[in-house]
Parts: C-alpha cells; structure tokens; sequence
C-alpha cells in the first residue's frame, strides 16, 4: 500500500472518529463559561437528601454530626481538585470522562473494569432515586392542595415525573440542558434556605432533647452507620465533573483547569450554603425526634411546604438530566463505536426513551430505593467520590512516601474505605425493615 494511500485511509478514519465526537453527548459542545461548571455542580451535588440533613445530625449527635460534614466537605473538595487537575496532564490530551482517566491510570482493560460499573451503579442508582423523590414531591403537593380528596397512588406520580424526561432527555449534550440545570441549583438553594428559615423562625421546641435516637444499643449503632452513608452520599458530585469539564474549551495557554475550578470553588461555596444551616439549624430546634426529611418536621404554613416541593421537583429535574447525560455518553458510545450502529437521531431517540422507562419502572417497583442506595452506594459513592481520585493521583504523579501529598492521599482512602465498609450495613437494614410490610405498585 502506497503512503498516499495510507495517509488517506488514516485521514478518512479521523474524520469518521470527529464525525462520532461531534455527535456524542459528552464532547460535541466545548464552549461552556465557568459559570456552567458552578451550576451543573451544584445541580450534581445538592440532591433532594439535604432536607435528611438533620435526621442524620440527630443520629449523629453534636460532635461526630459536625465533624463528618466538616470533614465531607473538605476531602470532596480536595478530591474534587484531583480530578480537576488530571483532566490535563497529558499535554494534548483530554480525559473527557471518568472511565478514561482510570484506563490512563490503571491500565486500558483494567481501568474500564474498576471506573464503569462504580460509575454506572452511582448515576442509574441517584436517576431510580430521582423518579421516586420527584413523584413524592408531587405527590406532597397534590394532597396538600386537595386535602382529603380521592388519594392517587405513588405509582402514577413517578409516572408523571418520567413524562418529563421521556421529552428532555432529547436534549443532545451538557451545554443543551444548562438551562434546566441553573434552574435546578436556584430551586435547590431555595429550599434548602426555606427550611432553614422556617425552622429558625420556628425556634427550638419546648422538650427538645438532643440524647441518643434509639433506646437499643444496636438502633444507635446501626443508626450512626446509615448517618455516616447519608452524609457520605450528600457529597457525589465526582461521577459527573470530568464530564462537566469536557465542555469547557482549552487551550495550551488556558486550559480548562482555570474556570473548571473557579466554577468549583463557587459551588462549594453554594453547598456550604445549602448543607450546613439545614444540617445544624434543623437538629438544633427538633433534636432526635426530627422526621427523615425536615420540612415533615415542619408541618405548617401548609404553603410553604408546597412550594419546597414543587422546588424540590424542579431541582430533581435538572438533576436526573445530569446524571443520565454520561450515562447516555456511554450506551451511544458502545453502539456507535463498538456495534458500529450510524449515530443517528433515531438511535438516540431509542436509547433515552429505553433507559427513562427502565428508571421509572425500577423506581414504581422499589420505592424504598434510597435504602438500597445506602447499601450499592456505599460500595460506588465512596470510591469514586472519596478515595479512587487519591488513588488515581498516587498512581499518576506517584509523590515522595511521607510527604505532605503522600500523606493526605493516605488518609483519605483510609477513611474512604472505612466509610465504604461500614456503610452498606445501615443501608442493608433500612431495606430490611422497608420491605416487610410492601406491596408492590401501592
């Protein structure tokens, strides 16, 4: 074969591989502002289980409560920064996803095996979790307004919700669903400062009483590990922020690490906000007879807890979107690259629709998912949110033993671990008591 004839062929092949690049979800828009990265972040991490915040407080008690949101907040951060980092380090070479930093730093097979099923039971499972939460807070809605009318059963709700997404999941890529995505952080920041406010203009019950939760040694203990994952899993924003990254253009002189963290730090700043009055104002006035979700706790303006609702469904709108993009990213890819399907709308039209009909089906059939959450997530959310990135760096950048890096690397995957370990077993617990007295499609 001639080099002409050669260098055809390899042109023709990189013209197919832009071809396929420009068209999927995660690399065929790269002109985000760092502003996208601060809101899709926040979209990311402020789930709807602030509002648990206090709950979890409450099994905590005063000192481990403040000192695991301290410390959650600052590893994250500092894990968070990893991946920022290593999005670059190979000059000309962007890790666009997270599963791709992994093949760089583990190897090319070994690296898909360790990043994508963690990655992929974290971004399904938050998604089944989303479709229940969004049906509950119009479910909450529904019967504040019409009070003591025909109740509606759960079932139907999720399926409302779903009928958003089977319409937004068309929505091509990251930059596509900015919109839905800022207005997803705003509601988040909203109800999350409402119960805050509402809870401090209510003021601290007369019998407040801030002593141990459960009366058995073993409720306490089992309570303590499902708080210890509650808080853990408040913080899991990492399975989507190289992704997020990818849509920031980069050049050599600027690349996209600069507005990618400016964007970060504003985020954190916004969770800080969000997290820590909710978590500590919420416990402060109820103590350990505070319910799951503080705005319960609350019961009146009825108005009030409408409108949170109908917050906290427009945030988990926005929020679905962000976990489902990469998710989409991948099943497109395997198609496209691996079965050689044509990237066509059509394809993608089956895809979305495939996998938001899978989400609201596991969510009408389990909806006491947030428990099994607690028991998958522990194995997922703590690896690739507390300690893989340490790893990853430890691999890479390989730093002097005993060093300061060295050291922090360390000591983040210990209590990364320790955190993966322990807790699945409140979680496990949570579904064991769900599921004895369930009915299905109730």
């Amino acid at each position: 074969m001639s080099s002409a004839t050669g260098s055809t062929v390899i042109d023709e092949n990189l013209a197919k591989q832009k071809e396929i690049d420009d068209w999927l979800p995660i690399t065929s828009s790269r002109n985000a502002k760092w502003w996208y990265s601060t809101f899709h972040n926040v979209t990311a991490m402020v789930g709807a289980g602030v509002l648990s915040l206090p709950y979890a407080m409450s099994e905590l008690g005063w000192g481990p409560g403040v000192a695991v949101l301290v410390l959650s907040w600052v590893i994250t951060l500092y894990t968070l920064w990893q991946m920022v980092e290593m999005h670059e380090m190979v000059p000309g070479k962007r890790f666009d996803r997270y599963h791709e930093l992994g093949q760089h730093a583990f190897g090319e097979k070994l690296g898909l095996y360790i990043v994508v099923p963690q990655q992929l039971i974290v971004e399904v499972g938050v998604d089944i979790v989303y479709m229940v939460t969004g049906g509950r807070s119009l479910m909450k809605v529904h019967n504040i307004i019409w009070k003591g009318e025909n109740p509606i059963k759960l079932t139907y709700f999720i399926m409302i919700f779903a009928s958003f997404h089977f319409v937004l999941s068309f929505l091509p890529n990251f930059n596509s669903i900015s919109a839905v995505s800022l207005a997803a952080a705003v509601m988040s920041l909203g109800y999350s400062t409402m119960a805050w406010t509402a809870t401090l203009h209510k003021g601290k019950m007369a019998d407040v009483d801030y002593g141990s939760k459960s009366s058995t040694a073993a409720g306490s203990v089992f309570g303590f590990l499902t708080a210890l994952g509650d808080v853990a899993f408040a913080y899991a924003g990492h399975n989507v922020v190289l992704e997020i990254q990818a849509t920031i253009p980069s050049t050599p002189t600027n690349p996209s690490k600069g507005p990618m963290w400016k964007g970060v730090i504003f985020a954190y700043i916004v969770v800080a906000v969000c997290y820590f009055p909710v978590a500590l104002i919420g416990y402060w006035a109820f103590g350990n007879s505070v319910e799951d979700n503080i705005l319960i706790s609350l019961e009146k303006p009825a108005w009030l807890i409408a409108v949170a609702n109908i917050f906290v469904f427009i945030h988990v709108l926005g929020s679905y979107q962000i976990y489902a993009m990469p998710v989409f990213d991948m099943i497109e890819t395997f198609l496209v690259k691996k079965l050689m399907f044509r990237p066509t709308k059509m394809l993608r039209l089956v895809t979305r629709t495939s996998y938001v009909a899978f989400t609201m089906f596991l969510g009408m059939t389990f909806p006491f998912f947030g428990g099994l959450l607690g028991f998958f997530g522990g194995f997922a959310f703590a690896p690739t949110t507390y300690f893989l990135p340490c790893v990853m760096w430890l691999a890479i950048y390989k730093p002097k033993k005993f060093s300061l890096s060295w050291w922090s690397n360390w000591i983040c995957i210990i209590l990364g671990v320790f955190l993966m370990l322990l807790s699945p077993i409140g979680g496990l617990r949570t579904i064991i008591i769900s599921a004895k007295n369930y009915k299905f499609y109730s």
